[in-house]
């Protein structure tokens, strides 16, 4: 048990100041709590940029990979336009060999 000062003045100063302390703790505790809800606000706001990044990530992998629809429809088509391509070379060549046969026949004529 805490001995009681002889000097009433004591007394008063002593309660004045553990009014004081109560008061500072309280304020302490108040900020104290404020952070916390500021740092639990700011880890769910992490937590969600860090979902969006992972979203971003996955969605550029996938273009890397080249495994999207468009990108899967542009490939089909470039094939069938190469597919569809391949006889002129030789249709060109054949072209000017025909050509060149009409051309040494009419020379011939001559």
């Amino acid at each position: 048990m805490p001995s009681t000062p002889a000097d009433p003045a004591v007394a008063v100063a002593l309660a004045e100041l553990r009014g004081t302390v109560a008061e500072g703790f309280a304020t302490v505790n108040g900020s104290l709590n404020l952070l916390a809800q500021r740092h639990d606000q700011t880890d769910r706001r992490l937590d969600d940029q860090a979902a969006r990044l992972d979203t971003h990530d996955a969605r550029l992998d996938t273009l890397d990979r080249g495994e999207t629809e468009r990108q899967k429809r542009n490939d089909q088509r470039l094939t069938d336009l190469e597919r569809a391509r391949w006889p002129l070379p030789s249709l060109a060549a054949l072209v000017g060999v025909i050509s060149l046969a009409v051309a040494l026949w009419q020379a011939a004529q001559k």
